[in-house]
Order: C-alpha cells, then sequence, then structure tokens
C-alpha cells in the first residue's frame, strides 16, 4: 500500500518533473516551431577533445552560413531581447553553461506565444537553430564568462541591421530573466 503523505513529506513540496529519457535525451517542454536543437558529441582524444560545432549534413537541403562570430558574455550576463526579420540564428555555446530562451511572436505560427527555455553546456554540445521572427535572450549561469557562437544564415548590415531589441524585463515577452544584469552586446 503506498503512503500519500509520507512522514518526511513537507507541506508545499512538488516533485520534480522528468528532464531526460532513460537514455539521458533531454525531455524538452513546449516547443517553438522551426526552433531545432542538435546535439553533437565530443570525441576523446590524445591530446585533448574535439565536438563539431556545425555540419551541413545536419540540414536536409541547401543550408548557408553567411558569417560566424562569437560573444564573450560576462558573468551572469544577459543579452536579451533580440529578434530578426530575415535572418535565421544558429547558437552554440563553446564554453560555460548558459540559458537560452525563446519567444514566438510570429503570428502565422502553430506554436505562436510559446516560450521555450534551454539551459546549454559547454560539456553536451548542442547547436540551436532559431528562425526569424522568435525573439531569443542568452544569460549566463556560471561565474566565468560564457562563449557563444553564432553562424547566422545573413551576415549582420551595418547599414541596415536586421536586429530588433526590447530590454530584458519588458512586458512584451512572458518569461522574466533571474538575476538581470544586461550586456551591451547582442547575440
Amino acid at each position: 500500500m503506498t503512503q500519500t503523505n509520507p512522514s518526511w513529506q513537507l507541506t508545499g513540496a512538488t516533485q520534480d518533473a522528468q528532464s531526460v529519457t532513460a537514455d539521458w535525451q533531454p525531455v524538452k517542454a513546449g516547443g517553438i516551431h522551426g526552433v531545432r536543437l542538435l546535439e553533437s558529441r565530443w570525441v576523446v582524444k590524445s591530446n585533448g577533445r574535439l565536438a563539431e560545432l556545425f555540419r551541413a549534413d545536419w540540414f536536409a537541403g541547401r543550408i548557408h552560413v553567411d558569417q560566424v562570430f562569437q560573444v564573450i558574455l560576462n558573468a551572469h550576463g544577459i543579452s536579451a531581447w533580440h529578434v530578426h526579420g530575415h535572418t535565421l540564428d544558429r547558437l552554440f555555446i563553446a564554453r560555460g553553461h548558459a540559458r537560452v530562451v525563446l519567444y514566438d511572436a510570429r503570428a502565422e505560427s502553430p506554436s505562436h506565444g510559446s516560450v521555450m527555455e534551454l539551459l546549454l553546456d559547454e560539456h553536451r554540445p548542442q547547436l540551436v537553430v532559431v528562425p526569424p521572427g522568435v525573439w531569443h535572450g542568452v544569460q549566463s549561469l556560471d561565474n566565468a564568462p560564457a562563449t557563444i557562437v553564432n553562424m547566422p544564415d545573413r551576415a549582420y548590415n551595418y547599414e541596415s541591421p536586421d536586429h530588433w531589441r526590447l530590454p530584458p524585463d519588458t512586458g512584451e515577452i512572458p518569461y522574466s530573466f533571474k538575476g538581470v544584469r544586461t550586456t551591451g552586446t547582442a547575440i
């Protein structure tokens, strides 16, 4: 017979939700249409380790990378919120531990209004594909800087940037970053 309220249980305690499957694949709560999370694996070598950041064969059909850049996000720093009208971002956490939060503002999307939170880390390499029209922000979760590599399909246009911003604490997006400390850079 199962006891409904064991003697050790305290009022208000909640049971953890499943976060990984039995084969250690993340359980993704809520998704956003067009967002992809592609996992790489570390290859241990005699002189260190290697992980692939990007491969064209991960994507069906024609793939284009027009620019590659990295951002060093200060310890506990936040770069949010930003969106592109035409540019597809591909984010990879190369160093550190980060929270990537996405918000689907596309009225025509089946996931319109959805928020997706991802916890990413250098120890489990993953590439996040962010389509145009999806607002996104990144927060470093460590006491050290996080390095984020972006491989967008369109290079930054200096004269007319395809880049719009909102502050991290905007009421327009139903998400609150914890410990808000912004940086001047965008990802």
